[in-house]
């Protein structure tokens, strides 16, 4: 029993850009790189079906964050820096300046 060959995605990509280019039939490279021609149209299909997701606008796909939320999260902070702030104090009364127990 043969295991199957596993191909990175690197490979595939520089196969598959060589068939969009055409500069050898679909037959050649599959013998240049010992692999089915049926891989190769598949991989060339997958290459030019995913290319135009490389090009779409990323501000489109973030999520947008209401003023309510951005302001939500200062508040959060500021109370977050404050709890801090106590805590540092209140340890270096108890520890002392060196940061050891007395």
């Amino acid at each position: 029993m043969t295991k199957r060959k596993r191909y990175s995605a690197e490979f595939k990509a520089k196969v598959a850009l060589e068939a969009i280019r055409e500069e050898l039939t679909t037959a050649e490279l599959a013998k240049k790189y010992d692999i089915h021609p049926t891989m190769i149209t598949g991989w060339k299909r997958t290459a030019t079906l995913k290319m135009a997701s490389a090009f779409r606008d990323r501000n489109a796909t973030e999520p947008s964050i209401s003023d309510q939320e951005v302001e939500k999260l200062h508040a959060k902070i500021g109370q977050l820096v404050v709890e801090r702030d106590f805590l540092s104090k209140a340890s270096s009364l108890i520890l002392g300046a060196g940061g050891k127990k007395r």
